[in-house]
Protein backbone atom coordinates (compact mmCIF):
# COMPACT_ATOMS: atom_id res chain seq x y z
CA UNK A 1 0.00 0.00 0.00
CA UNK A 2 1.21 3.44 -0.91
CA UNK A 3 0.71 6.92 1.06
CA UNK A 4 -0.18 9.92 -0.99
CA UNK A 5 2.44 11.96 -0.09
CA UNK A 6 -0.11 15.15 0.87
CA UNK A 7 -1.80 12.54 3.28
CA UNK A 8 -0.93 14.31 7.10
CA UNK A 9 -2.27 12.56 10.76
CA UNK A 10 -4.40 15.18 11.20
CA UNK A 11 -6.49 13.76 8.25
CA UNK A 12 -7.02 10.62 10.16
CA UNK A 13 -9.36 11.26 13.02
CA UNK A 14 -6.94 11.29 15.88
CA UNK A 15 -7.65 13.05 19.17
CA UNK A 16 -6.65 16.08 19.64
CA UNK A 17 -4.16 15.65 22.56
CA UNK A 18 -2.60 13.01 20.41
CA UNK A 19 -2.11 14.45 17.28
CA UNK A 20 -0.25 17.05 19.22
CA UNK A 21 2.25 14.74 20.70
CA UNK A 22 2.86 13.15 17.44
CA UNK A 23 3.28 16.74 16.12
CA UNK A 24 5.77 17.58 19.17
CA UNK A 25 7.75 14.19 17.86
CA UNK A 26 8.28 15.64 14.56
CA UNK A 27 6.10 12.63 12.77
CA UNK A 28 4.61 14.39 9.66
CA UNK A 29 3.10 11.48 7.29
CA UNK A 30 1.50 8.52 8.91
CA UNK A 31 3.37 4.98 7.30
CA UNK A 32 1.44 2.44 4.94
CA UNK A 33 0.30 0.54 8.11
CA UNK A 34 -0.46 3.29 10.15
CA UNK A 35 -2.59 4.77 6.71
CA UNK A 36 -4.36 1.88 6.67
CA UNK A 37 -5.06 0.63 10.37
CA UNK A 38 -5.92 3.76 12.41
CA UNK A 39 -9.36 4.35 10.47
CA UNK A 40 -10.66 0.44 11.60
CA UNK A 41 -9.00 0.68 15.19
CA UNK A 42 -10.43 4.40 15.65
CA UNK A 43 -13.58 2.90 14.53
CA UNK A 44 -13.97 0.01 16.76
CA UNK A 45 -12.96 -2.71 14.73
CA UNK A 46 -11.00 -5.76 14.78
CA UNK A 47 -7.88 -5.74 13.00
CA UNK A 48 -5.72 -8.65 11.63
CA UNK A 49 -2.57 -6.79 10.51
CA UNK A 50 0.79 -8.79 8.53
CA UNK A 51 3.55 -6.57 8.42
CA UNK A 52 6.74 -7.10 9.41
CA UNK A 53 8.81 -5.54 12.76
CA UNK A 54 9.83 -2.13 11.71
CA UNK A 55 6.88 -0.81 9.80
CA UNK A 56 5.76 1.55 12.37
CA UNK A 57 2.91 -0.50 13.86
CA UNK A 58 3.36 0.30 17.21
CA UNK A 59 1.93 3.79 16.06
CA UNK A 60 -1.05 2.00 13.86
CA UNK A 61 -2.45 0.73 17.16
CA UNK A 62 -1.14 3.23 19.91
CA UNK A 63 -2.10 6.22 18.52
CA UNK A 64 -5.90 5.04 17.52
CA UNK A 65 -6.34 2.96 21.06
CA UNK A 66 -4.99 6.25 23.17
CA UNK A 67 -7.24 8.63 20.92
CA UNK A 68 -10.33 6.57 22.72
CA UNK A 69 -9.12 6.15 26.05
CA UNK A 70 -11.23 7.79 29.31
CA UNK A 71 -8.56 9.23 30.82
CA UNK A 72 -10.79 9.61 34.45
CA UNK A 73 -10.78 5.89 34.44
CA UNK A 74 -7.64 4.21 36.21
CA UNK A 75 -8.42 1.05 35.70
CA UNK A 76 -6.73 -0.93 32.12
CA UNK A 77 -8.31 0.10 29.30
CA UNK A 78 -6.06 -1.31 26.87
CA UNK A 79 -3.50 -4.50 27.17
CA UNK A 80 -1.00 -5.16 24.66
CA UNK A 81 1.04 -8.79 25.19
CA UNK A 82 4.81 -9.13 23.44
CA UNK A 83 6.79 -12.17 23.19
CA UNK A 84 10.06 -10.36 24.61
CA UNK A 85 10.86 -8.02 27.87
CA UNK A 86 12.74 -5.69 25.65
CA UNK A 87 9.79 -5.28 23.29
CA UNK A 88 7.29 -4.51 26.32
CA UNK A 89 9.97 -1.63 27.58
CA UNK A 90 9.77 -0.04 23.90
CA UNK A 91 6.04 -0.34 23.42
CA UNK A 92 5.49 1.12 27.00
CA UNK A 93 7.96 4.30 26.41
CA UNK A 94 6.15 4.51 22.74
CA UNK A 95 2.72 5.09 24.09
CA UNK A 96 4.17 7.37 26.84
CA UNK A 97 5.48 9.03 24.30
CA UNK A 98 2.28 9.34 22.42
CA UNK A 99 0.66 10.37 25.03
CA UNK A 100 2.61 13.00 26.41
CA UNK A 101 -0.53 15.29 26.54
CA UNK A 102 -2.84 13.41 28.51
CA UNK A 103 -2.41 14.14 32.16
CA UNK A 104 -2.77 11.68 34.45
CA UNK A 105 -2.22 8.76 32.12
CA UNK A 106 -0.18 5.57 33.18
CA UNK A 107 1.51 2.74 31.36
CA UNK A 108 2.85 -0.16 33.38
CA UNK A 109 5.51 -2.82 31.43
CA UNK A 110 5.12 -6.22 33.22
CA UNK A 111 7.49 -8.57 32.83
CA UNK A 112 9.20 -11.76 34.22
CA UNK A 113 12.48 -10.96 36.23
CA UNK A 114 10.98 -7.78 37.65
CA UNK A 115 10.99 -7.24 40.84
CA UNK A 116 7.29 -8.69 41.76
CA UNK A 117 6.45 -6.04 44.90
CA UNK A 118 6.77 -3.14 42.83
CA UNK A 119 4.76 -4.56 40.12
CA UNK A 120 2.10 -4.83 42.28
CA UNK A 121 2.35 -1.59 44.14
CA UNK A 122 2.05 0.00 40.76
CA UNK A 123 -0.84 -2.53 39.74
CA UNK A 124 -2.61 -0.70 43.10
CA UNK A 125 -1.87 2.71 41.80
CA UNK A 126 -3.61 2.21 38.59
CA UNK A 127 -2.79 2.45 35.01
CA UNK A 128 -5.01 3.09 31.66
CA UNK A 129 -2.68 0.51 29.86
CA UNK A 130 -0.71 -2.18 30.79
CA UNK A 131 1.88 -3.85 28.56
CA UNK A 132 3.69 -7.44 29.07
CA UNK A 133 4.77 -10.67 28.66
CA UNK A 134 2.02 -13.66 28.44
CA UNK A 135 3.94 -15.31 31.81
CA UNK A 136 3.71 -12.25 33.79
CA UNK A 137 0.35 -11.19 32.92
CA UNK A 138 -0.71 -14.96 33.88
CA UNK A 139 0.57 -14.84 36.89
CA UNK A 140 -1.06 -11.27 37.82
CA UNK A 141 -4.13 -12.83 36.70
CA UNK A 142 -4.02 -16.22 38.65
CA UNK A 143 -3.11 -13.48 41.91
CA UNK A 144 -5.81 -11.18 41.22
CA UNK A 145 -3.75 -8.58 41.42
CA UNK A 146 -4.34 -6.97 37.48
CA UNK A 147 -8.19 -7.00 36.53
CA UNK A 148 -9.17 -6.77 33.24
CA UNK A 149 -12.86 -6.13 33.38
CA UNK A 150 -13.09 -3.20 31.79
CA UNK A 151 -10.77 -3.99 29.63
CA UNK A 152 -11.44 -2.22 25.31
CA UNK A 153 -8.81 -3.03 23.34
CA UNK A 154 -6.01 -6.15 23.46
CA UNK A 155 -3.09 -6.12 20.84
CA UNK A 156 -1.18 -9.04 20.15
CA UNK A 157 2.22 -7.82 19.46
CA UNK A 158 4.64 -10.08 17.02
CA UNK A 159 1.89 -13.06 17.35
CA UNK A 160 4.14 -15.37 15.22
CA UNK A 161 7.28 -14.64 17.29
CA UNK A 162 4.89 -15.05 20.53
CA UNK A 163 4.28 -18.86 18.86
CA UNK A 164 7.80 -19.49 17.93
CA UNK A 165 8.30 -18.80 21.80
CA UNK A 166 5.79 -21.47 22.83
CA UNK A 167 3.65 -18.50 24.47
CA UNK A 168 0.72 -19.30 22.08
CA UNK A 169 -1.58 -21.59 24.62
CA UNK A 170 -0.96 -18.44 27.46
CA UNK A 171 -1.69 -16.04 25.10
CA UNK A 172 -5.22 -18.02 24.37
CA UNK A 173 -5.46 -18.19 27.99
CA UNK A 174 -5.11 -14.83 28.59
CA UNK A 175 -7.85 -13.82 25.58
CA UNK A 176 -10.55 -16.27 27.62
CA UNK A 177 -10.14 -13.99 30.81
CA UNK A 178 -10.85 -11.16 28.83
CA UNK A 179 -14.31 -9.67 28.41
CA UNK A 180 -16.60 -10.80 25.97
CA UNK A 181 -16.88 -6.94 24.54
CA UNK A 182 -13.34 -5.94 23.57
CA UNK A 183 -11.69 -4.89 20.37
CA UNK A 184 -8.47 -7.10 19.17
CA UNK A 185 -5.59 -6.32 17.45
CA UNK A 186 -2.92 -9.16 16.08
CA UNK A 187 -0.26 -8.34 14.50
CA UNK A 188 1.92 -10.70 12.69
CA UNK A 189 5.12 -10.93 10.44
CA UNK A 190 3.97 -14.31 9.24
CA UNK A 191 0.32 -15.99 9.50
CA UNK A 192 1.45 -20.04 9.95
CA UNK A 193 -1.93 -21.89 11.15
CA UNK A 194 -1.65 -21.72 14.77
CA UNK A 195 -2.02 -17.90 14.44
CA UNK A 196 -4.79 -17.89 11.81
CA UNK A 197 -6.52 -20.14 13.99
CA UNK A 198 -6.04 -17.72 16.97
CA UNK A 199 -7.89 -15.06 14.35
CA UNK A 200 -10.78 -17.60 13.63
CA UNK A 201 -11.55 -17.92 17.23
CA UNK A 202 -11.02 -14.61 18.90
CA UNK A 203 -11.19 -11.74 16.45
CA UNK A 204 -15.13 -10.78 15.29
CA UNK A 205 -15.15 -9.64 11.74
CA UNK A 206 -11.59 -8.18 11.48
CA UNK A 207 -10.45 -5.89 9.13
CA UNK A 208 -7.13 -7.24 7.28
CA UNK A 209 -4.47 -4.87 6.72
CA UNK A 210 -1.52 -6.55 4.72
CA UNK A 211 1.47 -4.62 4.19
CA UNK A 212 4.79 -5.41 1.60
CA UNK A 213 7.22 -2.55 1.77
CA UNK A 214 10.25 -2.35 -0.32
CA UNK A 215 12.70 -4.81 0.93
CA UNK A 216 15.60 -3.88 -1.34
CA UNK A 217 18.68 -1.37 -1.10
CA UNK A 218 20.78 -1.11 -4.33
CA UNK A 219 23.90 -3.04 -4.62
CA UNK A 220 26.12 -0.12 -5.09
CA UNK A 221 25.53 1.14 -1.67
CA UNK A 222 28.20 0.98 1.10
CA UNK A 223 26.11 0.52 4.32
CA UNK A 224 27.66 0.72 7.56
CA UNK A 225 26.86 1.55 10.90
CA UNK A 226 28.31 3.41 14.18
CA UNK A 227 27.46 3.33 17.97
CA UNK A 228 26.92 6.26 19.26
CA UNK A 229 24.54 8.00 21.68
CA UNK A 230 23.34 11.70 22.16
CA UNK A 231 23.21 14.38 20.16
CA UNK A 232 26.46 15.82 21.03
CA UNK A 233 28.46 13.15 20.97
CA UNK A 234 26.73 12.35 17.53
CA UNK A 235 27.63 15.98 16.05
CA UNK A 236 31.17 15.30 17.25
CA UNK A 237 30.95 11.82 15.12
CA UNK A 238 30.04 13.77 12.04
CA UNK A 239 32.21 16.45 12.41
CA UNK A 240 34.86 13.56 12.14
CA UNK A 241 33.01 11.71 9.34
CA UNK A 242 33.18 15.23 7.43
CA UNK A 243 36.80 15.50 7.62
CA UNK A 244 37.91 12.13 7.29
CA UNK A 245 35.62 10.67 4.62
CA UNK A 246 35.88 12.22 0.84
CA UNK A 247 32.62 13.90 0.08
CA UNK A 248 30.70 15.38 -2.68
CA UNK A 249 27.19 15.76 -0.88
CA UNK A 250 25.46 14.43 1.92
CA UNK A 251 22.26 14.73 2.99
CA UNK A 252 21.61 13.53 6.88
CA UNK A 253 18.50 12.45 8.04
CA UNK A 254 16.57 13.39 11.60
CA UNK A 255 13.29 12.71 13.15
CA UNK A 256 11.85 16.11 13.77
CA UNK A 257 11.62 19.56 12.04
CA UNK A 258 13.22 21.25 14.87
CA UNK A 259 16.35 19.13 14.79
CA UNK A 260 16.83 19.66 11.08
CA UNK A 261 17.33 23.57 11.84
CA UNK A 262 19.51 22.78 15.09
CA UNK A 263 21.71 20.46 12.92
CA UNK A 264 21.91 22.21 10.34
CA UNK A 265 23.03 25.55 12.33
CA UNK A 266 26.03 23.45 14.01
CA UNK A 267 26.98 22.33 11.26
CA UNK A 268 27.24 25.98 9.69
CA UNK A 269 29.27 26.73 12.84
CA UNK A 270 31.99 24.45 11.83
CA UNK A 271 32.62 25.91 8.82
CA UNK A 272 30.05 23.37 6.34
CA UNK A 273 27.99 24.63 3.82
CA UNK A 274 24.43 23.14 5.13
CA UNK A 275 20.66 23.95 5.44
CA UNK A 276 17.69 21.91 6.86
CA UNK A 277 14.73 21.05 4.70
CA UNK A 278 11.40 20.00 6.39
CA UNK A 279 8.19 20.04 5.91
CA UNK A 280 7.01 23.89 7.72
CA UNK A 281 9.29 25.02 4.39
CA UNK A 282 7.05 25.89 1.06
CA UNK A 283 7.49 24.87 -1.56
CA UNK A 284 9.33 27.35 -3.46
CA UNK A 285 11.75 27.47 -0.39
CA UNK A 286 12.25 23.76 -0.28
CA UNK A 287 12.87 24.09 -4.13
CA UNK A 288 15.42 26.15 -3.77
CA UNK A 289 17.51 24.43 -1.18
CA UNK A 290 17.43 21.35 -3.59
CA UNK A 291 18.73 23.94 -6.36
CA UNK A 292 21.39 25.04 -4.44
CA UNK A 293 22.63 21.22 -3.72
CA UNK A 294 23.00 20.75 -6.99
CA UNK A 295 24.35 23.84 -8.32
CA UNK A 296 27.22 23.13 -5.25
CA UNK A 297 26.01 26.25 -3.57
CA UNK A 298 25.73 23.60 -0.43
CA UNK A 299 26.94 20.50 0.58
CA UNK A 300 24.78 18.96 3.47
CA UNK A 301 21.34 19.02 3.95
CA UNK A 302 19.72 17.74 6.99
CA UNK A 303 16.29 16.38 6.39
CA UNK A 304 12.84 14.75 7.73
CA UNK A 305 11.83 11.47 5.90
CA UNK A 306 9.00 13.35 4.26
CA UNK A 307 10.86 16.59 3.01
CA UNK A 308 13.26 14.38 1.67
CA UNK A 309 11.05 12.40 -0.85
CA UNK A 310 11.86 12.53 -4.29
CA UNK A 311 15.05 14.05 -3.98
CA UNK A 312 16.90 13.26 -7.01
CA UNK A 313 20.55 14.71 -6.84
CA UNK A 314 23.45 13.12 -8.61
CA UNK A 315 26.19 14.35 -6.43
CA UNK A 316 24.34 12.89 -2.76
CA UNK A 317 27.43 10.62 -2.32
CA UNK A 318 26.39 9.75 1.29
CA UNK A 319 23.60 9.32 3.64
CA UNK A 320 23.87 9.92 7.04
CA UNK A 321 21.20 8.45 9.71
CA UNK A 322 21.71 10.92 12.58
CA UNK A 323 18.47 9.02 13.91
CA UNK A 324 17.47 5.73 13.17
CA UNK A 325 14.22 5.16 11.77
CA UNK A 326 11.37 3.20 13.53
CA UNK A 327 10.30 2.26 9.94
CA UNK A 328 12.65 0.17 8.08
CA UNK A 329 10.86 1.09 4.55
CA UNK A 330 12.00 5.19 5.28
CA UNK A 331 15.36 3.54 5.64
CA UNK A 332 15.55 2.11 2.55
CA UNK A 333 14.00 5.64 1.23
CA UNK A 334 16.30 7.71 3.16
CA UNK A 335 19.36 6.00 1.72
CA UNK A 336 17.44 5.41 -1.89
CA UNK A 337 18.84 9.41 -2.32
CA UNK A 338 22.17 8.41 -2.71
CA UNK A 339 24.06 5.88 -5.75
CA UNK A 340 21.92 7.21 -8.24
CA UNK A 341 22.26 7.08 -11.66
CA UNK A 342 24.47 3.99 -11.52
CA UNK A 343 26.76 5.63 -9.09
CA UNK A 344 28.48 4.55 -5.90
CA UNK A 345 27.31 6.02 -2.78
CA UNK A 346 27.22 5.25 1.39
CA UNK A 347 24.93 5.10 4.04
CA UNK A 348 25.92 5.24 7.25
CA UNK A 349 23.05 4.92 10.54
CA UNK A 350 23.84 5.66 13.88
CA UNK A 351 22.79 3.47 16.64
CA UNK A 352 22.55 4.09 19.77
CA UNK A 353 23.16 0.99 22.15
CA UNK A 354 19.07 0.82 23.29
CA UNK A 355 18.43 0.77 19.10
CA UNK A 356 20.19 -2.35 18.18
CA UNK A 357 16.82 -3.95 17.78
CA UNK A 358 15.83 -1.79 15.30
CA UNK A 359 19.12 -2.11 13.35
CA UNK A 360 18.46 -5.91 13.47
CA UNK A 361 15.11 -4.90 12.11
CA UNK A 362 16.32 -3.27 9.12
CA UNK A 363 18.79 -6.14 8.80
CA UNK A 364 16.61 -8.89 8.08
CA UNK A 365 14.05 -6.09 5.69
CA UNK A 366 16.57 -5.21 3.59
CA UNK A 367 18.11 -8.76 3.64
CA UNK A 368 21.86 -7.48 3.74
CA UNK A 369 24.26 -7.18 6.99
CA UNK A 370 25.34 -3.48 7.72
CA UNK A 371 28.69 -3.36 9.25
CA UNK A 372 30.17 -1.88 11.82
CA UNK A 373 32.36 1.20 10.75
CA UNK A 374 35.55 2.98 12.98
CA UNK A 375 35.40 7.08 13.00
CA UNK A 376 38.87 8.18 11.07
CA UNK A 377 41.20 8.12 12.84
CA UNK A 378 43.00 11.29 13.71
CA UNK A 379 46.18 10.53 11.77
CA UNK A 380 43.15 10.32 8.76
CA UNK A 381 41.67 13.54 9.54
CA UNK A 382 45.30 15.71 9.81
CA UNK A 383 46.37 14.25 6.24
CA UNK A 384 42.74 15.87 5.36
CA UNK A 385 43.21 18.81 6.92
CA UNK A 386 46.64 19.04 5.84
CA UNK A 387 45.91 18.27 2.21
CA UNK A 388 43.19 21.08 2.33
CA UNK A 389 45.56 23.29 3.34
CA UNK A 390 47.71 22.81 1.22
CA UNK A 391 45.60 23.45 -1.44
CA UNK A 392 44.62 26.85 -0.45
CA UNK A 393 47.89 28.00 0.38
CA UNK A 394 48.65 26.55 -3.82
CA UNK A 395 45.66 28.51 -4.86
CA UNK A 396 46.45 31.77 -3.57
CA UNK A 397 49.79 31.97 -4.51
CA UNK A 398 48.55 30.61 -7.83
CA UNK A 399 45.63 33.40 -8.35
CA UNK A 400 46.05 36.36 -5.46
CA UNK A 401 48.30 39.56 -6.31
CA UNK A 402 50.39 39.42 -3.09
CA UNK A 403 52.68 42.45 -3.12
CA UNK A 404 51.21 44.88 -0.47
CA UNK A 405 51.53 41.26 1.98
CA UNK A 406 54.66 41.09 0.51
CA UNK A 407 56.43 44.08 1.50
CA UNK A 408 54.18 44.37 4.92
CA UNK A 409 55.66 41.24 6.22
CA UNK A 410 59.23 41.62 4.73
CA UNK A 411 58.92 44.83 6.46
CA UNK A 412 57.94 43.34 9.82
CA UNK A 413 60.84 40.90 9.42
CA UNK A 414 63.09 43.45 9.48
CA UNK A 415 61.98 45.33 12.29
CA UNK A 416 61.80 42.34 14.59
CA UNK A 417 64.28 40.20 13.23
CA UNK A 418 62.10 37.36 12.80
CA UNK A 419 62.56 34.29 9.74
CA UNK A 420 60.46 34.31 6.95
CA UNK A 421 59.39 30.64 8.51
CA UNK A 422 58.83 32.04 11.51
CA UNK A 423 56.86 34.16 10.25
CA UNK A 424 54.42 31.77 8.00
CA UNK A 425 54.06 29.52 10.98
CA UNK A 426 52.45 32.25 12.86
CA UNK A 427 50.04 32.87 10.21
CA UNK A 428 49.59 29.10 9.74
CA UNK A 429 48.58 29.05 13.47
CA UNK A 430 46.23 31.91 13.21
CA UNK A 431 44.48 30.23 9.91
CA UNK A 432 44.59 26.94 11.60
CA UNK A 433 43.86 27.66 15.48
CA UNK A 434 40.05 26.79 15.71
CA UNK A 435 40.84 23.57 13.52
CA UNK A 436 44.44 22.76 14.50
CA UNK A 437 45.92 20.63 11.57
CA UNK A 438 47.40 18.01 13.95
CA UNK A 439 44.57 15.71 15.42
CA UNK A 440 45.01 13.26 18.12
CA UNK A 441 42.76 10.67 18.76
CA UNK A 442 40.56 10.69 21.68
CA UNK A 443 42.28 10.61 25.14
CA UNK A 444 45.66 10.06 23.34
CA UNK A 445 47.36 13.82 23.29
CA UNK A 446 50.66 14.29 24.92
CA UNK A 447 49.14 15.62 28.14
CA UNK A 448 46.67 13.08 28.45
CA UNK A 449 49.37 10.21 27.80
CA UNK A 450 51.84 11.40 30.11
CA UNK A 451 48.89 12.25 32.75
CA UNK A 452 47.99 8.20 32.21
CA UNK A 453 51.57 6.82 32.51
CA UNK A 454 52.12 8.85 35.83
CA UNK A 455 48.22 7.37 37.17
CA UNK A 456 49.48 4.28 35.93
CA UNK A 457 52.88 4.56 38.23
CA UNK A 458 50.94 6.23 41.13
CA UNK A 459 48.45 3.71 41.00
CA UNK A 460 48.48 1.07 43.75
CA UNK A 461 48.45 -2.60 42.77
CA UNK A 462 45.66 -4.23 42.21
CA UNK A 463 46.11 -7.91 42.01
CA UNK A 464 43.37 -8.76 44.57
CA UNK A 465 44.47 -9.89 47.47
CA UNK A 466 43.06 -13.07 50.58
CA UNK A 467 42.03 -12.39 54.10
CA UNK A 468 46.09 -13.12 54.48
CA UNK A 469 47.00 -10.63 52.46
CA UNK A 470 48.48 -12.97 49.70
CA UNK A 471 47.75 -12.60 45.56
CA UNK A 472 45.20 -14.52 44.26
CA UNK A 473 45.47 -16.81 41.49
CA UNK A 474 43.91 -15.41 38.06
CA UNK A 475 42.56 -16.12 34.77
CA UNK A 476 41.71 -14.24 31.91
CA UNK A 477 38.16 -14.18 30.74
CA UNK A 478 36.79 -13.01 27.65
CA UNK A 479 33.42 -10.77 27.27
CA UNK A 480 31.18 -10.17 24.00
CA UNK A 481 30.86 -6.08 25.27
CA UNK A 482 33.13 -2.91 24.82
CA UNK A 483 33.45 0.50 23.92
CA UNK A 484 30.72 0.18 20.90
CA UNK A 485 28.51 -0.77 23.60
CA UNK A 486 29.07 2.63 25.76
CA UNK A 487 30.01 0.10 28.90
CA UNK A 488 31.85 1.34 31.43
CA UNK A 489 34.70 -0.86 33.57
CA UNK A 490 32.33 -0.13 36.67
CA UNK A 491 28.92 -1.42 35.07
CA UNK A 492 30.93 -4.99 34.37
CA UNK A 493 32.13 -5.60 37.59
CA UNK A 494 28.68 -4.48 39.13
CA UNK A 495 27.42 -7.25 37.23
CA UNK A 496 29.75 -9.78 38.02
CA UNK A 497 29.84 -9.10 41.77
CA UNK A 498 25.92 -9.20 41.72
CA UNK A 499 25.22 -12.02 39.54
CA UNK A 500 28.05 -14.30 40.70
CA UNK A 501 27.95 -13.52 44.17
CA UNK A 502 31.81 -11.94 44.23
CA UNK A 503 33.02 -9.26 46.09
CA UNK A 504 34.35 -7.07 44.46
CA UNK A 505 38.15 -7.10 46.15
CA UNK A 506 37.87 -10.18 44.04
CA UNK A 507 37.50 -9.03 40.74
CA UNK A 508 40.90 -8.03 38.94
CA UNK A 509 41.82 -5.66 36.05
CA UNK A 510 39.11 -4.93 33.00
CA UNK A 511 40.86 -4.21 30.07
CA UNK A 512 37.92 -2.72 27.18
CA UNK A 513 38.21 -3.21 23.58
CA UNK A 514 35.81 -2.27 20.66
CA UNK A 515 33.59 -4.98 21.06
CA UNK A 516 34.54 -6.97 23.65
CA UNK A 517 36.15 -6.76 27.23
CA UNK A 518 38.81 -9.04 29.19
CA UNK A 519 38.59 -9.34 32.73
CA UNK A 520 40.33 -11.05 35.60
CA UNK A 521 38.54 -13.53 37.84
CA UNK A 522 39.73 -15.76 40.19
CA UNK A 523 41.58 -19.06 39.11
CA UNK A 524 38.24 -21.76 39.93
CA UNK A 525 35.07 -20.16 38.97
CA UNK A 526 32.25 -22.74 38.85
CA UNK A 527 31.00 -23.67 35.66
CA UNK A 528 27.44 -23.76 36.46
CA UNK A 529 28.42 -19.67 37.58
CA UNK A 530 30.06 -19.25 34.26
CA UNK A 531 27.09 -20.68 31.99
CA UNK A 532 24.92 -18.32 34.62
CA UNK A 533 26.95 -15.08 33.55
CA UNK A 534 27.00 -15.94 29.67
CA UNK A 535 23.37 -14.67 29.72
CA UNK A 536 23.56 -11.66 31.96
CA UNK A 537 23.10 -8.75 29.50
CA UNK A 538 24.52 -5.11 30.08
CA UNK A 539 23.32 -2.36 27.19
CA UNK A 540 21.35 -5.39 25.80
CA UNK A 541 24.28 -7.36 24.77
CA UNK A 542 24.84 -10.65 26.47
CA UNK A 543 28.37 -11.20 28.32
CA UNK A 544 29.10 -14.54 26.71
CA UNK A 545 31.99 -15.03 28.99
CA UNK A 546 34.60 -17.40 28.15
CA UNK A 547 37.89 -18.57 29.41
CA UNK A 548 40.67 -17.49 27.39
CA UNK A 549 44.01 -18.48 29.47
CA UNK A 550 45.16 -19.35 32.82
CA UNK A 551 47.09 -16.52 34.72
CA UNK A 552 49.02 -17.01 37.85
CA UNK A 553 49.14 -15.00 40.93
CA UNK A 554 52.02 -12.01 40.67
CA UNK A 555 53.53 -13.28 43.83
CA UNK A 556 53.75 -16.47 46.28
CA UNK A 557 53.37 -18.60 43.04
CA UNK A 558 53.14 -22.46 45.21
CA UNK A 559 50.34 -20.70 47.14
CA UNK A 560 46.65 -22.02 46.41
CA UNK A 561 44.82 -22.49 49.37
CA UNK A 562 42.86 -19.55 48.83
CA UNK A 563 39.63 -19.89 46.08
CA UNK A 564 37.52 -17.53 46.65
CA UNK A 565 35.73 -18.00 43.78
CA UNK A 566 34.22 -21.65 45.34
CA UNK A 567 33.41 -19.48 48.44
CA UNK A 568 31.24 -17.32 45.86
CA UNK A 569 29.43 -20.55 44.79
CA UNK A 570 28.20 -21.72 47.77
CA UNK A 571 26.82 -18.82 48.13
CA UNK A 572 24.87 -18.53 44.83
CA UNK A 573 24.61 -22.31 43.81
CA UNK A 574 21.52 -21.09 42.32
CA UNK A 575 22.15 -18.49 40.35
CA UNK A 576 19.76 -15.57 40.00
CA UNK A 577 17.53 -15.44 36.37
CA UNK A 578 17.79 -12.09 35.95
CA UNK A 579 19.59 -9.47 33.52
CA UNK A 580 21.79 -6.88 35.14
CA UNK A 581 21.22 -3.48 34.47
CA UNK A 582 23.46 -0.84 32.98
CA UNK A 583 23.40 1.50 36.10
Amino acid sequence: MSVPETLRFSELALSAPVLKAIEKVGYEQPSPIQAASIPHLLNGKDLLGVAQTGTGKTAAFALPLLSNIVIEQKSPQILVLTPTRELAIQVAEAFKTYASQLKGFHVLPIYGGQDMGSQLRQLKRGAQVIVGTPGRIMDHLRRKSLNLNELNSIVLDEADEMLRMGFIDDVEWILEHTPEQRQVALFSATMPKPIKKVADNYLKNPQEVRITRESSTGSNIEQCYLTVNGFERKLEAITRILEGEGFDAMIIFVRTKTSTVELAEKLEARGYAAAPLNGDMNQQLRERTISRLKKKQLDIIVATDVAARGIDVERVSHVLNFDIPYDSEAYVHRIGRTGRAGRSGKAILFVAPREKRLLHSIERATGKKIVHMDLPSGKEVSNKRIERFLQQLDDTLNTQKLDFFYDLLAEYSNDCNRSAEEIACALAYLLQKDRPLEVEDAGQSKVSKNKKAKDKKDKPDRTPKDTDGKDIALDNYRIEIGREHQVKPGDIVKAISQEAGLERQYIGHIKLHDNYSIVELPTGMPREILQHLKQIQISDQALNISRLSKKAPAGNKGDKRRKPATKAAKKTSKPRKRKANKS
